[in-house]
């Protein structure tokens, strides 16, 4: 080659990165519309993707007709049940609200009433952190609680409003999880192919990410799920109004390590003892500190295993930022970033201590580094 074609080839190498680059940014803005659709059609696919696999072994040449089985089974396993839970807890919600509304549960009077029954030293506790005020405090409950449960009426007038929305994500959601299922691996490996690595790099970093989807869909969600209905079933046992609405948060907080689910059912408890429910209170202490807060700790391991768990502070605090920046689907990308951000240092590290120690050229790993991965 000339050394006048050298310049040449830089610039068009520039230029290409350039397109590339640009293309890119332009087709994100394009499909961000729908990229929670294009989330959870991702997590579809690599969840039913064991599925898909043992029917393909059972159709073999049938690509087509094993992906719409198994998209079958995630409409009627995963979307009607959640549509299905999504309209029971609208009307309980909206029951729930109608009672705020009324008076008949009042929730200042609730607190006035279980501060009563409290110890003195506990009454004199509260006046000197500002809680003594009954009066005050007693409107102020009332008022914040009548407030947000108007904005909780507003957030549903609104999800009525974009039900068309709704059903289109939805529709995007199954019809691109249908093309993963029948295609996934074509396209993961042109990625694969794409990414600027060595090949084993670049199957460490494809096997972590789908390791970590399927941990934190199997060990969060499934746990969540387990957590809520157990939850809900005790609150619903022991005659706790709103027993689906507890049994969701309970669900919802599961999600969060070292915070769970004691966030709802320790209040709770609390009141049911201060309220003279002593029955109930000790069942729900029970079963919440024996079942539903053990759960975690027996099943997760079993769907997930050891080895695939990043630290729990690193969840929570990737979880705590997805939720901020993302709202619900954070719970899924906040890990899944942090298992990125760690296993390409874990890569970087041991390439480069490989490479110093041994003379390796960066781009190689040995066998035994990439176990310790």
């Amino acid at each position: 080659m000339s050394v006048d074609a050298a310049p040449g080839r830089t610039l068009a190498r520039g230029f290409l990165v350039f397109l590339v680059v640009a293309a890119t940014l332009a087709f994100v803005w394009l499909v961000a519309p729908f990229s929670g659709a294009i989330l959870w059609a991702v997590i579809a696919a690599v969840l039913f993707e064991p599925l898909n696999a043992r029917l393909l072994r059972a159709l073999p040449e049938r690509r087509g007709i094993a992906a719409a089985i198994t998209l079958l089974v995630i409409v009627t396993v995963v979307v009607v049940p959640a549509m299905l839970l999504a309209a029971a807890m609208l009307r309980e919600g909206t029951a729930f609200y109608a009672l705020v509304r009324s008076g008949e549960i009042d929730f200042g009077r609730l607190f006035t009433e279980t501060q009563g029954r409290l110890p003195g030293w506990a009454r004199r506790w509260l006046a000197d952190i500002g809680l003594g005020d009954i009066a005050g405090l007693r409107t102020r409950l009332g008022q914040g609680f009548a407030n947000s449960f108007q904005l909780l009426a507003g957030q549903v007038l609104s999800i009525g409003q974009g039900t068309f929305g709704f059903f289109l994500a939805l529709g995007v959601m199954l019809y691109l999880t249908f093309f993963l299922l029948r295609d996934g691996h074509a396209i993961a490996a042109r990625i694969e192919r794409a990414i600027p690595l060595a090949a084993d790099q670049r199957a460490v970093l494809i096997a972590q990410f789908v390791t970590v989807i399927r941990a934190t869909i199997k060990g969060s969600l499934i746990v969540a799920i387990l957590q809520g209905a157990t939850g809900g079933i005790v609150f619903w046992a022991i005659g706790i109004p709103g027993a689906l609405l507890w049994g969701v948060a309970m669900g919802v907080f599961s999600l969060f390590p070292a915070i769970g689910t004691g966030l709802v059912w320790v209040p709770v408890t609390a009141y049911l003892f201060a309220s003279g429910a002593i029955w109930q209170g000790s069942v729900l202490f029970l079963c919440g500190f024996f079942i539903i807060s053990s759960v975690d700790n027996v099943v997760r391991p079993i769907l997930v295993g050891r080895d695939a768990r990043m630290p729990d502070y690193v969840v929570l605090i990737a979880t705590l930022g997805g939720f901020e920046g993302m709202g619900f689907n954070g719970f899924v990308v906040g890990p899944v970033i942090a298992a990125f951000f760690m296993a390409v240092w874990q890569i970087f590290a041991t390439t480069d201590r490989a490479g110093a120690d041994a003379g390796m050229p960066d781009g190689d790993m040995s066998p035994q580094d990439l176990a310790s991965l």
